[in-house]
Order: structure tokens, then C-alpha cells, then sequence
């Protein structure tokens, strides 16, 4: 525990998981390290009885499309090999079972038959030869005889005229005729005729029973004889979306296409064709189209005052395919499309084009191969769309016979037990196919936790980064219990926290500090969690013994009247009759993880004001409509996405402070001598940076097949500028010594200079003057890159009332930094705007002037408002976990 930038981060993941990956990697062969992240030695100088260590850190969930929670967590590795080994393929057209059927099965099938049927053994002609080529390899193998079922009636070769279509739709080569009889001696002619008609046909037969006037087919190729539809044989591939085996041909498993997207055609869904549900419709140079819309409507019976959602699904496809008479709504697009040489029509078609479902695999991703193998009724496409807990239950009670239990015992085992552990961690809400970039942060950082369970290691050594992000205070009990298996295990836990509740339970505590970067980086207490209180130097236990807090207003802003309202939400598992978001408070949304808080405020709130702004970038979620938005001037988005991804972004260059202390070195004396300007000192063009490296600081070499090596510049030794650039001073420090001062110090030294000392001023507000100015922004973790944002937001001159949005800002935080970071965001309240903020932390909750409070629980159980209102009135909420959470903090029953 400790501050933030008071050294946590450097003791548990760059020192102790650092070594023990260390450790672990060079007891690997030279080959196998190539493969492997390649850590520095840590500045340590010895450990003794580290043992190996596996890191769970912050990052962000990868923002691949073909990352889903299946993928990450194996489950849809070992659901694949399971219906690879076990599945059982259904014709999608007649729902026979398909299958390469052999002579022997073939025959026993038709020695079912009652005794005395008389029997024809017939095969087909290749139809990718002429007729005439087939009819002469006929006669050379001896077969004369041609049969047709339709007839009833076998004809010689020679005696019939044919034409191809005809032959290759109803008529047979006659193989063998017989009376069955039940004795071996049938059997066996039927057996070997059967097995040459194989052979001769291609793979394909077919019996005619003459008596029962039946047909029967039969093929050895992966087929439904029946429909002549060939299927792929299962295998662990063909149900992966990611190997071109399995995936969908059409969206090429990414269960998506680019094409007219029905959202944004039909925006609101409770309007009718008649009140113009078809925005593209209301134009008056489309009128035309609306009325052979609404014609076409009523001829088949389909009132079209009737709303759009609540059409059936054949009423749908008729609206969007049309028929003979009528080309639906996207035969209007295909006619925009083919005269799109109109500049009008292209951009008309480009504004409602976006990502569709994929029509061929319904979003499956799979080919159909693929989706028709089914074990025990189900197969993959909905598995993965239930949600866990209920594919926890489907796999406990899979019923299988002998053979199969024997086959798949070992893949339910350890599929069970992954379930069982993420619904155990409080994930049962979710599904299989959810993508990974959907997943919240506390979600991302459970199912990390439940795939390290799933390993059963043993001896090892876990380190853990906050693991409680994201995650609202019902759920911490759940988390506990987690760490505690792990710990029972025979694991040693490092976890880097902030949490109370998690630091309360711990066996042992070393907390860092007293402060934040230079003033840091000492131990300042160790030991058990009661001794911590009288812990002098310590400012968590300042928190724990209640010597110091985090300030509650005393009164709560009282409403101004204007507020933003959006009625009718129905996106993912939101139904809200009406949100209502108050300006210029301070406005929470809380809940239990998966209750839906980042799709109200993300895919409604923030995206459905941009998408009124003009904005058709954005993903909208579905409202009927959002009124008073027009209160506003303008709308931000501050989560915790990466300032930047590169080494030349920095705190000082996002902040434009790098700009002013730029413009103080070309004020220099010898600056102006030598005719420098400002750009002169950046490392970012040419001029004063190292042209060796181009101000990276270091140069990457290629090592072809093995991983890129990353060397310190020699010419500049990492400093990214020219020795010329470096020898120019400003009392007595160059400009690389500046980017090296952290923001503090960086406070002190420009004090003269009130522009800088304003942006630096800020930073030291939102508890960030433990950085280095020149500290690349690939390297900051989550909290620290939004309060980086944040800062930029309070210097910003841009006048107007804004609506801040802010995705759990308090991501890293120490409660001490949590209270300068109040600080700040009440401040931008002050100055006339709004805040709305996603958070878990109790003591944001409480700091709140109203609370939008979501859930009851998560996933389908959520998605409702429970309680809304001020702290207090939240409080008396008998069904909200944050009301509970929230008289656990006041201390009230």
C-alpha cells in the first residue's frame, strides 16, 4: 500500500515479479527465450527465496475483434475439441444425421427390411462428365441396366434415348436386384454389391424397394445422402472463427459486415412506417418510396401505423427484402448504390452504413459446417451465447453414453472447473462471445484471475495490480475469498492496493512512502493491519485510525432546474423508461459490475449527444429520444485509454507545457545569438534533437526471427538531443535536465514564470507532481493517464458549459489522492460545468450531489434503475447494494 508514485509498482512488479520471471526465463534453453518477454535484471542487489512469479497487471483488454472471453479464458479451446471428438452433425435442410455410411452399415440397414422386399442396388452417374464418356466407362465395367425409381422400370442402355438432365436427375445404373432373405448368403451378395456400387458411383448409392415402393440413399463421403449436401468432418479447427476452416466465408469470422446498418435507418423503434420510422424516408425527395413502402405494407396485411418493434420478424424481412412487386428497403439502398455517380446518393448511403450483423452465420462467426454439430441439443453458437451460468449448468447436466463419457471426461473436467470459477468470481452474466474491449475493468481483471486459477499452480509467487478495480463493494467478499483459494493453494499474493477492505484482511502489509516519487520510495511501515493505525510516517494509516479523511460536503448542490433526459432505453441489458442526468452537479453512476453504468453513460449518454452534434463516428445505443442537451456546449470523455502510445508523448508535451519551457530556452541569451527558436529544443523535429535516433532515445535494431533489440542511443546516450542543444543552460540546467525534474520540482524551478507554474500548478492538483516531465505516456497506468487528461481539461480556456464524463478516475488512487482529485473535479463544477462518473469508490459515492444508481444485479437481472436521488436518499433503498454500501460507510442500520 501507499500513495500513488510512492514506489509500489517498482517493489512488486520491477523488482519481485521482475526476478522471479527472470529466474524462470534463463533456466530456458536460448530458443525458447526468443519467444519469451525478455525482463532487465532488476537494481537489486540479492533475494533470497523468491520463487517463480506470474504478474496480473493493469492492462487494457486487447482491441482485437477476434478477442472474446471464450478465447481468453481456453473455455472455447476445450469446447472445440469437445464437439470436434464428441459432435454429432444435423442437415440443416432435413435434420437427418450425417454421416460416411459403409457397405456393412449400409446393409444392415436394408436387411431391416421385411423378408420377400425386393431390392435394387443403384448408383448414380458423375455428373461432371458427358453422358456420353459415363455411359461408355459403364459398359466397360459391365453394368448395361438403367433404372427409374419415378417408372419403375429397367430399360438396357442401348434401348432408351437420353439427354443429360434427364439422366442426371432420375435415372440410376442398376447394380444388383435381389429378394431378401434373412441368411447369410444374402447378406453377403448385398454387402459386395453394395460395396462395388461405392466404388463404381463415386461414394454415392441408393436402394430401391421395390415393394414399398421406398427410396433410400446412401454415401461414404462426410454427407446428408439424402439432400446431397456435403458437410465438413468436425475437427478442433473447424469450429475456430480465427483459422479459415471454420470461420464464416461471408464476414470472415467476425460475425459482422460492412453494410446498412438498421439502427441508424430506423433510429427509434417505437415510431410506425407511417410517422416516418425510415429517417432516409422523411425527405421529400424520397417521398415516392415511402408510399410504395406503405402500399406494399398493406397488401399483404401489414397495418402500417403499427410500430416498428412491434413487427414480427416476417413482417421485418418483408419490410427490409420486399418481394416480386415491392424491392423493400434495401432495394432503395441498391438503387442509391448504382447511382452513386449523384455526390447526393453517396452521401446519403455513406450516413447509414455501418457494421451489420452477418446475415449467413447470424453473428456466429462459424461457416455452417460448423453450427450444424450439436452435443446433447445444443451446439456452439448457442452455448456461447448463454450466459455463464447457465453453460455451467448445461455442461453438469450433459448426459452421454459410455463411449463418449470416456472420450470427453478429461475436456468437461477442466471446462467445468473454469466455469465454476468465474461464476464463483461474480462473472455468471456474462457469455462466451462477449468481445474482450466490451469487458469493464474489474470484469477484465476477474477473468484474469479466474484463467490463473484455472492453471492450479502451486510453489508460485502472484503478483496482483488493484485487483479490486472496477469492482463495487458487494463484490470485494467475492474477490477475497478468490485470493484466499489461491493462497491456500501454496501461492504467495503481492497485491498493490488501495482498497481498505482488501488492506484489512491482508496477512501482512508493507506500506510505502511517506510521499510520491523523490520523497518516496521507503518502506514506512511493515507489519500486521491493527499496527498500522499508530504508524507514524504512515498516510494510510492517517485513513485507517480516521486522523485524516476524505471531506463530505456538508450540503449537497441544489438543483438548477436543467437537466438531461433520455427516455426509453433498451440497449444490451438496459430498460429505462427515463434517465435523468442534472446539470452542474456532481452526478455518480453506480452499481454492480455488469449492471450496465458503461452503456448508459458511454453508449447513450455520450454517444447519442455526439450523434445529435453531427458526430456519425460513434456507436449509439437504442432511445427513443434525449432531450435538453441543448444545455450544453460541449461534451468529453475522459477514461482511461493511454495519452499516448509512443515514446515521444510525454506529460509535458499532452499538457502543452513543453511548448512555454520551450519559448523560456529560446529566450536565452545565447539562444537568441545563435538565432534558435523554440523548435530548436524539440525532440520531436529536426533541429536540436538527436538525428541518430530522431529523439527517440534509442535506436531499434532488427534481428529478423528474433525480437527487436532496443539499444540507448550512443551519440546522444538516451539523452534524445544534440550535445550543441544540451550545452545551452537556463539557470544553470539544460533542457534535458528539465525534462528529467519531476512536475514538482519542475514548480519550484519555474516559479518566475506564471503561465508554466499555472500548468504545472494543475498537475500538482490532481496529485501527478511525482512525474517526470519528459516520462514517456506509454508508461502511465490508467488512473494516472486520466488525471493527466484531467489536468489538461482545468487549464483549458475553452469557455462554454462542457459535461464531463469520467470513467472511474479514482483507478490507482491512494484516498489521499482520491481527495485532491474531488478537489479538482469540484472545481470544474464551480466554474459553471457538469460531471457525470462511473464509480465503485465509496467515498466518491458519498461525496455525490445525485446518484444514478443501476442494477439490481448484473447482466439480464440488471439494467434497471434502483435508486436515484442525493447520498441520503439513495441510502434508504432496500434493494440497492450501493445503499447498503453506503450505510456501511456512514455507519447508520
Amino acid at each position: 500500500s501507499g500513495v500513488s508514485g510512492s514506489g509500489k509498482s517498482s517493489l512488486a512488479f520491477d523488482t519481485l515479479y521482475a526476478e522471479g520471471q527472470r529466474r524462470f526465463v534463463e533456466s530456458l534453453s536460448a530458443y525458447a527465450r526468443q519467444f519469451l518477454e525478455r525482463m532487465t535484471k532488476p537494481d537489486v542487489e540479492s533475494i533470497v527465496g523468491l520463487p517463480p512469479a506470474i504478474a496480473i497487471a493493469q492492462n487494457s483488454p486487447p482491441r482485437n475483434p477476434r478477442s472474446t472471453i471464450g478465447t481468453s479464458t481456453e473455455i472455447y479451446d476445450y469446447l472445440r475439441l469437445l464437439f470436434a471428438r464428441i459432435g454429432v452433425s444435423i442437415c440443416h435442410k432435413c435434420g437427418a444425421v450425417v454421416r460416411k455410411d459403409t457397405p456393412q452399415f449400409a446393409a444392415e440397414t436394408i436387411m431391416n427390411f421385411p423378408e420377400g422386399d425386393k431390392i435394387y442396388v443403384l448408383f448414380s452417374p458423375a455428373l461432371s462428365k458427358p453422358i456420353g464418356e459415363e455411359i461408355a466407362r459403364m459398359k466397360e465395367h459391365g453394368y448395361f441396366r438403367v433404372y427409374t425409381p419415378t417408372q419403375d422400370n429397367v430399360e438396357e442402355i442401348d434401348d432408351i434415348e437420353l439427354k443429360a438432365t434427364d439422366f442426371v436427375s432420375s435415372t440410376y445404373f442398376l447394380a444388383d436386384r435381389l429378394a431378401l432373405k434373412k441368411d447369410a448368403e444374402t447378406t453377403t451378395q448385398l454387402t459386395d454389391s453394395i460395396e462395388a456400387a461405392f466404388v463404381i458411383g463415386g461414394g454415392r448409392i441408393a436402394i430401391w424397394n421395390q415393394t414399398q415402393q421406398v427410396l433410400k440413399k446412401f454415401s461414404n463421403i462426410f454427407e446428408c445422402a439424402d439432400c446431397d449436401i456435403v458437410y465438413e468432418e468436425p475437427e478442433p479447427r473447424l469450429f475456430s472463427f480465427n483459422n479459415p476452416k471454420g470461420a464464416c466465408p461471408h464476414c470472415q469470422g467476425f460475425g459482422r459486415t460492412t453494410g446498412i446498418d438498421e439502427d441508424l435507418v430506423i433510429p427509434d423503434k417505437s415510431l410506425s412506417i407511417m410517422d416516418d420510422a425510415v429517417v432516409v424516408l422523411k425527405s421529400p425527395s424520397f417521398i415516392k418510396y415511402k408510399g410504395d413502402l406503405i402500399k406494399g405494407m398493406s397488401r399483404i396485411g401489414i397495418d402500417p401505423e403499427k410500430p416498428y418493434k412491434s413487427l414480427t420478424e416476417h413482417e421485418k424481412a418483408f419490410l427490409w427484402e420486399g418481394d416480386k412487386k415491392f424491392s423493400g428497403i434495401n432495394g432503395f439502398f441498391k438503387m442509391l448504390e448504382e447511382n452513386n455517380y449523384k455526390i447526393q446518393y453517396r452521401i446519403i448511403t455513406s450516413r447509414f452504413r455501418g457494421f451489420t450483423k452477418c446475415r449467413y452465420c447470424g453473428g456466429s462467426r462459424l461457416r455452417t459446417s460448423a453450427r450444424q454439430v450439436f452435443v446433447g441439443g445444443k451446439n456452439i453458437p448457442e452455448l456461447i451465447q448463454m450466459s455463464l451460468g447457465n453453460l455451467y449448468q448445461y455442461i453438469l447436466n450433459l448426459k452421454l453414453n459410455e463411449s463418449e463419457s470416456k472420450i470427453a471426461e478429461q475436456l468437461i473436467l477442466e471446462t467445468r472447473a473454469r466455469l465454476e470459477m468465474l461464476v464463483d468470481i461474480g462473472l455468471d452474466y456474462l457469455t462466451l462471445s462477449r468481445m474482450s474491449h466490451t469487458l469493464s475493468g474489474g470484469e477484465s481483471q476477474r477473468i484474469n484471475l479466474a484463467t490463473a486459477l484455472g492453471s492450479s499452480l502451486v510453489g508460485t509467487l502472484y503478483v496482483l495490480d488493484e485487483p479490486s478495480i472496477g469492482m463495487h463493494p458487494r463484490d470485494t467478499d467475492r474477490l477475497l475469498r478468490i485470493l484466499f483459494k489461491l493462497r491456500n493453494l501454496g501461492n504467495t499474493i503481492v497485491v498493490v492496493e488501495h482498497d481498505l477492505d482488501i488492506i484489512r484482511y491482508a496477512d501482512f502489509i508493507v506500506d510505502m512512502g511517506p510521499f510520491a516519487g523523490a520523497h518516496g520510495g521507503e518502506i514506512v511501515y511493515s507489519g500486521s493491519f491493527e499496527d498500522i493505525a499508530v504508524a507514524k510516517e504512515s498516510l494510510t494509516g492517517k485513513y485507517v485510525s480516521g486522523e485524516l479523511k476524505i471531506p463530505i460536503p456538508e450540503k449537497r448542490r441544489k438543483p438548477t432546474g436543467k437537466e438531461i433526459c433520455i427516455y426509453d432505453i433498451s440497449h444490451n441489458n438496459l430498460n429505462i423508461e427515463k434517465a435523468v442526468f442534472p446539470l452542474k452537479s456532481l452526478v455518480v453512476v453506480t452499481g454492480v459490475s455488469g449492471s450496465g453504468k458503461s452503456t448508459l453513460v458511454h453508449n447513450v449518454l455520450y454517444s447519442g449527444i455526439k450523434r445529435l452534434s453531427g458526430s456519425t463516428t460513434v456507436e449509439t445505443g437504442t432511445f427513443s429520444k434525449i432531450t435538453g442537451e441543448e444545455n450544453i456546449k460541449f461534451i468529453e470523455l475522459v477514461d482511461q485509454s493511454p495519452v499516448g502510445n509512443s515514446m515521444r508523448s510525454t506529460p509535458a508535451t499532452f499538457t502543452k507545457v513543453f511548448d512555454l519551457i520551450r519559448d523560456v530556452f529560446a529566450q536565452t541569451q545565447a539562444a537568441k545569438q545563435l538565432g534558435l527558436r523554440p523548435g530548436y529544443f524539440s525532440f520531436n523535429v529536426p533541429g536540436g534533437r538527436c538525428e541518430t535516433c530522431e529523439g527517440e532515445g534509442s535506436v531499434t535494431v532488427d534481428m529478423q526471427f528474433l525480437p527487436d533489440v532496443k539499444l540507448v542511443c550512443e551519440v546522444c546516450g538516451g539523452t534524445r538531443f544534440k550535445k550543441e542543444a544540451r550545452s545551452l543552460l537556463y539557470h544553470g540546467k539544460s533542457i534535458v535536465d528539465v525534462l528529467n525534474m519531476t512536475i514538482d520540482e519542475a514548480a519550484e524551478f519555474f516559479a518566475a514564470h506564471a503561465r508554466i507554474l499555472t500548468k504545472l500548478n494543475i498537475m500538482q492538483k490532481v496529485g501527478l507532481g511525482y512525474l517526470k516531465l519528459g516520462q514517456p505516456s506509454s508508461m502511465l497506468s490508467g488512473g494516472e493517464s486520466q488525471r493527466v487528461r484531467l489536468a489538461s481539461h482545468l487549464e483549458s480556456s475553452v469557455s462554454g458549459h462542457t459535461l464531463f464524463i469520467f470513467d472511474e478516475p479514482t483507478t490507482g488512487l491512494h484516498l489521499d489522492d482520491i481527495s485532491k482529485l474531488l478537489e479538482a473535479i469540484q472545481s470544474l463544477i464551480d466554474k459553471g460545468n457538469s460531471v457525470v462518473i462511473i464509480e465503485h469508490n465509496i467515498h466518491v459515492i458519498a461525496t455525490a450531489d445525485w446518484i444514478i444508481d443501476l442494477g439490481p444485479d448484473a447482466g439480464a437481472r440488471g439494467g434497471q434503475i434502483v435508486a436515484e436521488g442525493t447520498p441520503e436518499k439513495v441510502m434508504k433503498s432496500k434493494t440497492s447494494y450501493t445503499a447498503k454500501a453506503l450505510r456501511d460507510f456512514f455507519g447508520e442500520e
